[in-house]
Protein backbone atom coordinates (compact mmCIF):
# COMPACT_ATOMS: atom_id res chain seq x y z
CA UNK A 1 0.00 0.00 0.00
CA UNK A 2 1.20 3.49 -0.85
CA UNK A 3 0.95 5.95 2.01
CA UNK A 4 1.89 8.65 -0.50
CA UNK A 5 -1.46 8.23 -2.24
CA UNK A 6 -3.55 8.60 0.93
CA UNK A 7 -3.41 12.43 1.10
CA UNK A 8 -4.42 12.63 -2.54
CA UNK A 9 -7.35 10.28 -1.95
CA UNK A 10 -8.41 12.36 1.05
CA UNK A 11 -8.35 15.47 -1.12
CA UNK A 12 -10.45 13.81 -3.81
CA UNK A 13 -12.89 12.48 -1.23
CA UNK A 14 -14.05 15.99 -0.37
CA UNK A 15 -14.50 16.93 -4.01
CA UNK A 16 -11.30 18.87 -4.55
CA UNK A 17 -9.34 18.71 -7.79
CA UNK A 18 -5.68 17.85 -8.24
CA UNK A 19 -3.01 20.11 -9.63
CA UNK A 20 -1.09 18.88 -12.65
CA UNK A 21 1.88 17.99 -10.42
CA UNK A 22 -0.34 16.08 -7.97
CA UNK A 23 -1.99 14.14 -10.77
CA UNK A 24 1.39 13.26 -12.27
CA UNK A 25 2.57 12.03 -8.88
CA UNK A 26 -0.60 10.03 -8.28
CA UNK A 27 -0.50 8.26 -11.62
CA UNK A 28 3.22 7.69 -11.19
CA UNK A 29 2.46 5.83 -7.98
CA UNK A 30 -0.18 3.75 -9.74
CA UNK A 31 2.07 2.86 -12.67
CA UNK A 32 4.95 2.01 -10.39
CA UNK A 33 2.83 -0.73 -8.84
CA UNK A 34 2.79 0.89 -5.39
CA UNK A 35 -0.98 1.44 -5.15
CA UNK A 36 -3.50 -1.20 -4.07
CA UNK A 37 -6.49 -2.08 -6.27
CA UNK A 38 -8.77 -0.35 -3.75
CA UNK A 39 -6.70 2.83 -3.91
CA UNK A 40 -6.68 2.81 -7.71
CA UNK A 41 -10.42 2.24 -7.93
CA UNK A 42 -11.09 4.92 -5.33
CA UNK A 43 -9.01 7.49 -7.18
CA UNK A 44 -10.56 6.68 -10.57
CA UNK A 45 -14.15 6.82 -9.33
CA UNK A 46 -13.63 10.00 -7.29
CA UNK A 47 -12.34 11.74 -10.40
CA UNK A 48 -15.07 10.29 -12.62
CA UNK A 49 -17.96 11.27 -10.36
CA UNK A 50 -16.65 14.82 -9.87
CA UNK A 51 -15.44 15.15 -13.47
CA UNK A 52 -11.82 15.03 -14.59
CA UNK A 53 -10.07 18.35 -15.18
CA UNK A 54 -7.52 19.47 -17.76
CA UNK A 55 -4.67 19.66 -15.18
CA UNK A 56 -5.52 16.13 -14.05
CA UNK A 57 -5.50 14.87 -17.63
CA UNK A 58 -2.20 16.61 -18.35
CA UNK A 59 -0.56 15.28 -15.20
CA UNK A 60 -1.70 11.73 -15.91
CA UNK A 61 -0.42 11.94 -19.48
CA UNK A 62 2.96 13.21 -18.30
CA UNK A 63 3.22 10.23 -15.95
CA UNK A 64 2.37 7.83 -18.79
CA UNK A 65 4.76 9.46 -21.24
CA UNK A 66 7.59 9.29 -18.70
CA UNK A 67 7.19 5.51 -18.50
CA UNK A 68 6.25 4.54 -22.05
CA UNK A 69 8.49 2.68 -24.49
CA UNK A 70 8.97 5.43 -27.06
CA UNK A 71 10.14 5.38 -30.68
CA UNK A 72 11.67 8.07 -32.87
CA UNK A 73 9.43 9.52 -35.58
CA UNK A 74 10.34 11.72 -38.56
CA UNK A 75 9.43 15.42 -38.50
CA UNK A 76 5.79 16.06 -39.29
CA UNK A 77 4.57 12.64 -38.20
CA UNK A 78 0.90 12.52 -37.26
CA UNK A 79 -1.42 10.20 -35.33
CA UNK A 80 -5.00 9.41 -36.31
CA UNK A 81 -6.98 7.55 -33.68
CA UNK A 82 -10.01 7.70 -31.46
CA UNK A 83 -10.94 7.06 -27.87
CA UNK A 84 -13.31 4.26 -28.86
CA UNK A 85 -16.40 3.81 -26.79
CA UNK A 86 -18.95 4.97 -29.39
CA UNK A 87 -20.38 1.43 -29.67
CA UNK A 88 -21.27 2.09 -33.31
CA UNK A 89 -19.64 -0.98 -34.90
CA UNK A 90 -18.58 0.89 -38.03
CA UNK A 91 -15.95 -0.06 -40.58
CA UNK A 92 -12.43 0.92 -39.55
CA UNK A 93 -11.96 4.53 -40.57
CA UNK A 94 -8.78 5.77 -38.89
CA UNK A 95 -6.85 2.66 -39.98
CA UNK A 96 -7.85 3.28 -43.60
CA UNK A 97 -6.95 6.96 -43.20
CA UNK A 98 -3.49 5.88 -42.04
CA UNK A 99 -2.69 4.34 -45.43
CA UNK A 100 -4.27 7.14 -47.44
CA UNK A 101 -2.13 9.65 -45.55
CA UNK A 102 0.99 7.53 -45.97
CA UNK A 103 0.28 7.30 -49.69
CA UNK A 104 0.00 11.09 -49.76
CA UNK A 105 3.43 11.50 -48.19
CA UNK A 106 2.45 12.14 -44.56
CA UNK A 107 4.23 9.86 -42.03
CA UNK A 108 1.73 8.25 -39.66
CA UNK A 109 2.59 6.76 -36.26
CA UNK A 110 -0.77 5.18 -35.52
CA UNK A 111 -1.38 4.37 -31.88
CA UNK A 112 -3.99 1.69 -31.26
CA UNK A 113 -5.14 -1.52 -29.68
CA UNK A 114 -7.26 -4.58 -30.21
CA UNK A 115 -11.01 -4.24 -29.83
CA UNK A 116 -11.89 -3.10 -26.31
CA UNK A 117 -15.05 -1.05 -26.68
CA UNK A 118 -15.62 -1.73 -30.38
CA UNK A 119 -16.11 -4.91 -32.36
CA UNK A 120 -12.96 -4.56 -34.44
CA UNK A 121 -9.96 -2.53 -33.27
CA UNK A 122 -7.06 -1.27 -35.34
CA UNK A 123 -4.81 -4.16 -34.37
CA UNK A 124 -7.52 -6.67 -35.29
CA UNK A 125 -8.12 -5.34 -38.79
CA UNK A 126 -4.39 -4.88 -39.47
CA UNK A 127 -3.78 -8.49 -38.50
CA UNK A 128 -6.56 -9.57 -40.86
CA UNK A 129 -4.89 -7.53 -43.61
CA UNK A 130 -1.62 -9.39 -43.09
CA UNK A 131 0.26 -6.78 -41.05
CA UNK A 132 2.31 -8.11 -38.13
CA UNK A 133 1.50 -5.85 -35.16
CA UNK A 134 3.93 -7.70 -32.89
CA UNK A 135 7.25 -6.83 -34.54
CA UNK A 136 10.06 -5.95 -32.12
CA UNK A 137 9.69 -2.39 -30.88
CA UNK A 138 13.25 -1.52 -31.89
CA UNK A 139 12.26 -2.09 -35.55
CA UNK A 140 9.30 0.29 -35.54
CA UNK A 141 11.20 3.51 -36.30
CA UNK A 142 12.79 1.88 -39.35
CA UNK A 143 9.44 0.52 -40.49
CA UNK A 144 7.95 4.00 -40.19
CA UNK A 145 10.70 5.43 -42.39
CA UNK A 146 10.33 2.66 -44.98
CA UNK A 147 6.53 2.44 -45.19
CA UNK A 148 5.68 6.02 -44.13
CA UNK A 149 3.40 4.46 -41.51
CA UNK A 150 3.55 2.06 -38.60
CA UNK A 151 1.29 0.71 -35.89
CA UNK A 152 2.16 1.30 -32.25
CA UNK A 153 0.39 -1.46 -30.30
CA UNK A 154 -0.54 0.27 -27.05
CA UNK A 155 -0.02 -2.57 -24.54
CA UNK A 156 3.59 -3.02 -25.69
CA UNK A 157 4.43 0.65 -25.19
CA UNK A 158 2.52 1.22 -21.96
CA UNK A 159 3.30 -1.84 -19.86
CA UNK A 160 3.05 0.18 -16.65
CA UNK A 161 -0.69 0.59 -17.21
CA UNK A 162 -1.15 -3.09 -16.36
CA UNK A 163 -1.31 -2.16 -12.70
CA UNK A 164 -4.65 -0.42 -13.29
CA UNK A 165 -6.11 -3.12 -15.53
CA UNK A 166 -7.80 -5.14 -12.78
CA UNK A 167 -9.57 -2.21 -11.09
CA UNK A 168 -10.69 -0.85 -14.47
CA UNK A 169 -12.29 -4.15 -15.42
CA UNK A 170 -13.94 -4.53 -12.04
CA UNK A 171 -15.32 -0.99 -12.13
CA UNK A 172 -16.84 -1.67 -15.53
CA UNK A 173 -17.35 1.99 -16.38
CA UNK A 174 -15.55 4.77 -18.21
CA UNK A 175 -12.59 6.23 -16.33
CA UNK A 176 -9.89 8.80 -17.10
CA UNK A 177 -7.88 6.02 -18.76
CA UNK A 178 -10.34 5.98 -21.67
CA UNK A 179 -9.22 9.52 -22.47
CA UNK A 180 -5.49 9.08 -21.98
CA UNK A 181 -4.58 6.69 -24.81
CA UNK A 182 -4.86 9.19 -27.67
CA UNK A 183 -2.88 11.73 -25.62
CA UNK A 184 0.13 9.47 -25.07
CA UNK A 185 1.42 8.51 -28.51
CA UNK A 186 4.71 6.56 -28.14
CA UNK A 187 6.24 8.41 -31.10
CA UNK A 188 5.68 11.73 -29.29
CA UNK A 189 3.86 13.20 -32.29
CA UNK A 190 2.82 16.83 -31.96
CA UNK A 191 0.07 16.69 -34.59
CA UNK A 192 -3.01 14.51 -34.42
CA UNK A 193 -6.58 13.94 -35.52
CA UNK A 194 -8.40 12.41 -32.56
CA UNK A 195 -11.99 11.30 -32.29
CA UNK A 196 -13.85 11.36 -28.97
CA UNK A 197 -16.85 9.30 -27.86
CA UNK A 198 -18.54 12.40 -26.44
CA UNK A 199 -18.34 15.97 -27.68
CA UNK A 200 -18.08 17.11 -24.06
CA UNK A 201 -14.47 15.91 -24.03
CA UNK A 202 -13.33 17.62 -27.23
CA UNK A 203 -12.28 20.93 -25.70
CA UNK A 204 -10.68 19.47 -22.54
CA UNK A 205 -8.57 17.14 -24.67
CA UNK A 206 -7.54 20.00 -26.97
CA UNK A 207 -6.60 22.10 -23.95
CA UNK A 208 -4.61 19.19 -22.56
CA UNK A 209 -2.67 18.80 -25.80
CA UNK A 210 -1.97 22.53 -25.78
CA UNK A 211 -0.53 22.26 -22.26
CA UNK A 212 1.61 19.36 -23.39
CA UNK A 213 3.12 21.23 -26.32
CA UNK A 214 1.25 19.88 -29.35
CA UNK A 215 1.54 21.96 -32.52
CA UNK A 216 -1.78 21.15 -34.12
CA UNK A 217 -4.78 18.92 -33.53
CA UNK A 218 -8.40 18.40 -34.42
CA UNK A 219 -10.50 16.75 -31.73
CA UNK A 220 -13.69 15.59 -33.41
CA UNK A 221 -17.08 14.04 -32.72
CA UNK A 222 -19.60 13.23 -35.41
CA UNK A 223 -23.17 12.18 -34.78
CA UNK A 224 -22.23 9.87 -31.91
CA UNK A 225 -19.04 8.59 -33.58
CA UNK A 226 -15.45 9.12 -32.46
CA UNK A 227 -14.58 10.35 -35.97
CA UNK A 228 -15.90 12.67 -38.64
CA UNK A 229 -18.97 11.39 -40.46
CA UNK A 230 -20.82 12.20 -43.68
CA UNK A 231 -24.10 11.57 -41.86
CA UNK A 232 -24.46 15.17 -40.67
CA UNK A 233 -22.83 17.91 -38.61
CA UNK A 234 -19.50 17.24 -36.91
CA UNK A 235 -18.19 19.08 -33.87
CA UNK A 236 -14.53 20.09 -34.06
CA UNK A 237 -12.22 21.67 -31.52
CA UNK A 238 -9.01 22.66 -33.31
CA UNK A 239 -5.63 23.55 -31.85
CA UNK A 240 -3.26 25.61 -34.00
CA UNK A 241 -0.50 28.04 -33.09
CA UNK A 242 -1.40 27.76 -29.42
CA UNK A 243 -4.97 28.86 -30.03
CA UNK A 244 -8.15 26.80 -29.74
CA UNK A 245 -11.18 27.25 -32.00
CA UNK A 246 -14.53 25.46 -32.09
CA UNK A 247 -16.61 25.00 -35.23
CA UNK A 248 -18.93 22.68 -37.14
CA UNK A 249 -17.90 20.70 -40.22
CA UNK A 250 -20.43 19.24 -42.64
CA UNK A 251 -19.92 16.81 -45.54
CA UNK A 252 -20.84 19.66 -47.89
CA UNK A 253 -17.86 21.66 -46.58
CA UNK A 254 -15.69 19.02 -48.21
CA UNK A 255 -17.83 18.61 -51.33
CA UNK A 256 -19.09 15.21 -50.24
CA UNK A 257 -22.63 13.76 -50.26
CA UNK A 258 -24.41 12.74 -47.09
CA UNK A 259 -25.07 9.12 -46.15
CA UNK A 260 -26.45 7.50 -42.99
CA UNK A 261 -24.12 5.94 -40.46
CA UNK A 262 -25.71 2.58 -41.22
CA UNK A 263 -24.04 2.74 -44.64
CA UNK A 264 -20.65 2.09 -43.04
CA UNK A 265 -21.69 -0.57 -40.55
CA UNK A 266 -18.91 -3.09 -40.15
CA UNK A 267 -18.48 -6.59 -38.82
CA UNK A 268 -15.62 -8.76 -37.62
CA UNK A 269 -11.98 -8.14 -38.49
CA UNK A 270 -12.11 -10.15 -41.71
CA UNK A 271 -15.22 -8.32 -42.91
CA UNK A 272 -13.72 -4.91 -42.21
CA UNK A 273 -10.39 -5.86 -43.79
CA UNK A 274 -12.16 -7.02 -46.96
CA UNK A 275 -14.07 -3.73 -47.14
CA UNK A 276 -10.83 -1.79 -46.79
CA UNK A 277 -9.22 -3.69 -49.65
CA UNK A 278 -12.24 -2.98 -51.85
CA UNK A 279 -11.91 0.70 -50.91
CA UNK A 280 -8.22 0.74 -51.81
CA UNK A 281 -9.06 -0.86 -55.18
CA UNK A 282 -11.20 2.10 -56.13
CA UNK A 283 -14.70 1.46 -54.79
CA UNK A 284 -16.94 4.51 -54.41
CA UNK A 285 -19.59 5.05 -51.76
CA UNK A 286 -20.10 6.20 -48.16
CA UNK A 287 -17.03 4.37 -46.80
CA UNK A 288 -14.76 6.11 -49.30
CA UNK A 289 -16.42 9.46 -48.59
CA UNK A 290 -15.98 9.01 -44.82
CA UNK A 291 -12.32 8.16 -45.27
CA UNK A 292 -11.85 11.13 -47.62
CA UNK A 293 -13.39 13.51 -45.06
CA UNK A 294 -11.24 12.27 -42.20
CA UNK A 295 -8.10 12.23 -44.32
CA UNK A 296 -8.78 15.79 -45.44
CA UNK A 297 -9.01 16.89 -41.82
CA UNK A 298 -5.77 15.09 -41.00
CA UNK A 299 -4.05 16.79 -43.95
CA UNK A 300 -5.07 20.18 -42.53
CA UNK A 301 -3.60 19.18 -39.16
CA UNK A 302 -0.44 17.99 -40.93
CA UNK A 303 -0.11 21.35 -42.66
CA UNK A 304 -0.47 19.85 -46.15
CA UNK A 305 -3.62 21.71 -47.17
CA UNK A 306 -5.59 24.74 -46.02
CA UNK A 307 -9.11 23.47 -46.52
CA UNK A 308 -11.21 20.32 -46.73
CA UNK A 309 -11.76 20.55 -50.49
CA UNK A 310 -8.03 20.54 -51.07
CA UNK A 311 -7.59 17.70 -48.60
CA UNK A 312 -10.23 15.59 -50.33
CA UNK A 313 -8.43 16.04 -53.66
CA UNK A 314 -5.13 14.88 -52.16
CA UNK A 315 -6.79 11.92 -50.43
CA UNK A 316 -8.64 10.88 -53.58
CA UNK A 317 -5.38 10.96 -55.52
CA UNK A 318 -3.74 8.67 -52.93
CA UNK A 319 -6.57 6.17 -53.33
CA UNK A 320 -6.99 6.41 -57.09
CA UNK A 321 -3.29 6.13 -57.97
CA UNK A 322 -2.86 3.05 -55.77
CA UNK A 323 -0.55 4.89 -53.38
CA UNK A 324 -2.69 3.96 -50.35
CA UNK A 325 -2.67 0.29 -51.34
CA UNK A 326 1.09 0.47 -51.92
CA UNK A 327 1.55 1.83 -48.39
CA UNK A 328 -0.36 -1.15 -47.00
CA UNK A 329 1.70 -3.60 -49.07
CA UNK A 330 4.92 -1.94 -47.92
CA UNK A 331 3.88 -2.14 -44.27
CA UNK A 332 3.02 -5.83 -44.69
CA UNK A 333 6.41 -6.50 -46.24
CA UNK A 334 8.34 -4.48 -43.66
CA UNK A 335 6.60 -6.19 -40.70
CA UNK A 336 6.89 -9.73 -42.03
Amino acid sequence: MSNNLKPILAQLAIGETLSEAQAEAAFGIIMSGEATPAQIAGLLMAMRVRGETVPELAGAVRAIRARMLAIEAPPGAIDVCGTGGDNAGTLNVSTAVTFVLAGAGVPVAKHGNRALSSRTGGADVLTALGVNVDVPVERLAGILRAANCTFLFAPRHHAALRHAAGPRVELGTRTIFNLLGPLANPARVTRQLTGVFSSAWARPMAETLARLGSEAAWIVHGQGLDELTVAGDNQVVALADGKIAEFIVTPEDAGLPRAPIEAIKGGDAETNAAAMLVLFRGAAGPYRDTVLLNTAAALIVAGKTRDLHGGVAIAARSLDTGAAMAALETLKRETA
